[in-house]
């Protein structure tokens, strides 16, 4: 049945009066203390330095989140030592806003955190991107390496006109992209001077450790992002039950809030699982690269839009341990036969791994010429 313009219309402002409500309910408290209370002479000390102000990080359990959060920090003391770091999580951005208003000088950058949230799939992350693009727009500000994608669905198109509008109007602003089909859409959506090009800031680390490796980890999501069948995901685990003696089945998302204090704890925890495995499936973005940063053997397959894909081909595909599985040709028993000999295969490929140091240049260059220009 055809849907009329008008009930077509009806249903996109009721999607967008829900999404709109869920927010402002959601994050009510985010609204009710705007302003937070500091010491004077710690706000004039802090006016005093330079400063990188990384924004909207999270303190959920998404330890890929967490892991960029962490790889962002040390990228920023690694490279730049002569900065204060400052760090502002997802539910301070608007109580701080004041604060931060208040200390901020001419030379101080605002980093917006990296990931996979530019689009409609994850609205409240847009939402407070685009708060801090319109708040500060009088200082430098940088998205660390991000993937956008954004639906073609009325309101994926909406929401894409508005970060659009708010993005491009903002002089001060530049949008890392951490694969190519990315950088091509936002050099198209933001305009080219708007955007580089580097891997994500997660593949900046290097976490390989000496262990004894035993047994398979499994790595699977279970949510809007997976694309593998759910019969053909049991038919593998039970395959790779009854071939090893130990397969255990782990996530890089735990159900329980990660703060700065116990960020390295988690992180920490969740390479170690990387590190004593022979091999890894998964088809999480961060699970495949837990496994370069690690020298982990590692199968992944793809979700529902190009991130991982993109990021394989554009980063990791002549990493030898690392082998990409399109999902949609993987249909049939025989198909997952193939796929436990290719596992075999992988434990027995070189661990080597030669970092992406010179790719994070573009962005390395980039601050080095602001701060130039400030002095």
């Amino acid at each position: 049945m055809k849907m009329g313009t008008n009930n077509a219309n009806s249903l996109y402002q009721h999607s967008k009066f829900v999404i709109r409500f869920k927010y402002l309910r959601k994050y009510k408290h985010l609204l009710l203390n705007k302003s937070v209370s500091y010491n004077l002479q710690d706000k004039q000390q802090l006016k005093e330095k330079k400063k990188m102000i990384v924004m909207q990080t999270p303190l959920h359990g998404n330890l890929g989140d967490q892991a960029i959060a962490y790889a962002q920090k040390k990228f920023i003391e690694k490279h730049f030592a002569d900065y204060t770091y400052l760090e502002i999580n997802y539910e301070e951005v608007i109580k701080k806003t004041k604060f931060l208003k208040e200390i901020l000088n001419e030379e101080d950058i605002i980093f917006i955190h990296g990931g996979g949230n530019m689009g409609d799939l994850y609205l409240n992350e847009e939402y407070t991107r685009r708060y801090i693009i319109k708040t500060f727009k009088n200082t430098k500000i940088i998205t660390f390496p991000q993937t956008i994608s954004f639906s073609s669905s009325s309101i994926g198109k909406k929401e894409l006109e508005k970060t659009q509008k708010i993005y491009k109007n903002n002089k001060n602003l530049l949008v890392i992209a951490r694969e190519n089909k990315s950088f091509s859409l936002m050099k198209n959506q933001f305009g080219e001077n708007k955007v580089i090009l580097t891997p994500d800031i997660v593949l900046s680390l290097d976490e390989q450790r000496e262990t004894n490796r035993q047994g398979i980890l499994t790595c699977f999501r279970n949510d809007e992002e997976q694309v593998i069948k759910k019969d053909l995901k049991n038919e593998l685990l039970d395959k790779l039950r009854k071939k090893y003696n130990s397969v255990t089945e782990s996530d890089t998302v735990v159900n329980r809030e990660i703060s700065t204090q116990t960020r390295n704890k988690e992180l920490n925890e969740i390479w170690g699982k990387f590190k004593n495995a022979e091999v890894v499936l998964t088809d999480r973005l961060h699970g495949m690269i837990f496994c370069a940063i690690t020298r982990t053997p590692c199968i992944v397959f793809n979700n529902y839009n190009h991130k991982i894909e993109s990021s394989y081909y554009d980063w990791l595909e002549d990493v030898k341990y690392i082998k990409f599985v399109n999902t949609n040709e993987l249909k049939t028993s025989d198909d997952i036969d193939e796929l436990m000999e290719e596992l075999e295969n992988l434990k027995q490929e070189d661990l080597e791994y030669n970092l992406l140091v010179d790719k994070f240049k573009p962005l390395i260059e980039y601050i080095n010429a602001q701060d130039n220009k400030v002095k």
